[in-house]
């Protein structure tokens, strides 16, 4: 709600619901009913990435847009939150997910790829910048995924972000993560580049935070921030690991720490750091012969292909 208040009110953009009261003691909200619109991810899963291209260009616009016009907004958001009541755990702000990626790292020692020198100070590096965005810092929703952005699913798009609850003010680049890397629900999100939604998010983007256009400004922190997703996803390796072949959970871990170093590669930055999550996806392709695939084929991963 507090995210959703400030865009609405202190920025006076539409990329949110609009906050139309709330009492805090009450427990209650009401906020701008966003129907007809659905959630982008449905329009996806059922009908494929190429029949909905302009509400994926929505999506790029939105994310960008949302760090464009929240720059420099931090301490606005703050004390907004503040003033509704206490606040836990206020230094997770920008960067909560730490000990997730220390347990990602501790799972990749534990297959046998332990970080060595080199990639511990390319990891030490990565979290440094995550945690101190500084121009890049912006507000984001907490959960940048196709999920959470809603849409007409004909005619123009009129995107709206929405599920404020985790709001935060972090890393800009955390939030574009999702267009490079599969989340959750996908065992591929393609190549941004190719499709113009990198270009597109960029753009947005750099209307209010101009060192995105600095090549190795942007390229650091999206690899910064894809690794550590990666690393993130990597935490879970048990679950899928005790599953039955074929489950395609094996196969997106693989997929997921592929696409993050690829990234990385592609932005010539963090090459240790990308270089190991590449030879953690080859330990996993060796352990799971189900997921020894080519996830860069288009005829059988087509951009936004659902995770079974």
């Amino acid at each position: 709600m507090r995210g959703a208040a400030v865009l609405a009110e202190d920025v006076e953009t539409r990329l949110a619901p609009r906050v139309i009261a709330f009492a805090p003691a009450a427990g209650l909200l009401v906020l701008e009913d966003l129907a007809p619109r659905v959630a982008l991810d449905t329009l996806l899963a059922r009908d494929g990435a190429a029949a909905h291209a302009e509400r994926l260009t929505a999506f790029a616009r939105a994310l960008g847009r949302l760090g464009a016009v929240t720059a420099g907004r931090a301490d606005a958001y703050r004390s907004r939150r503040a003033a509704l009541g206490p606040v836990d755990r206020e230094a997770a702000d920008v960067q909560p997910f730490a000990d997730h990626r220390q347990e990602g790292v501790r799972w990749a020692t534990a297959l046998g790829v332990p970080p060595g020198a080199r990639v511990s100070a390319e990891l030490a590096r990565a979290e440094a910048v995550l945690s101190e965005p500084g121009p890049f810092l912006v507000l984001s929703n907490g959960d940048a995924e196709a999920n959470n952005l809603l849409v007409h699913a004909s005619g123009p798009a009129d995107a709206r972000l929405i599920d404020f609850e985790a709001a935060r003010f972090t890393h800009t680049l955390a939030d574009a993560v999702c267009l490079y890397v599969p989340g959750p629900g996908w065992l591929s999100v393609g190549d941004p580049v190719a499709s113009g939604l990198a270009g597109r998010h960029r753009h947005a983007l750099a209307q209010g935070v101009p060192q995105a256009e600095d090549d190795r400004l942007f390229g650091f922190g999206l690899a910064a921030a894809c690794l550590s997703w990666a690393l993130i996803r990597l935490r879970r390796f048990p679950a899928p690991d005790a599953r039955a072949r074929g489950d395609e959970s094996r196969s997106q871990l693989v997929a997921t720490l592929e696409a993050a170093a690829r990234t990385a590669s592609n932005h010539s930055s963090l090459p240790h750091l990308a270089g190991w999550a590449d030879r953690i996806a080859a330990t996993l392709r060796s352990r799971r012969p189900d997921a020894d695939q080519d996830f860069t084929d288009p005829a059988r991963f087509p951009p936004y292909r659902r995770r079974g």
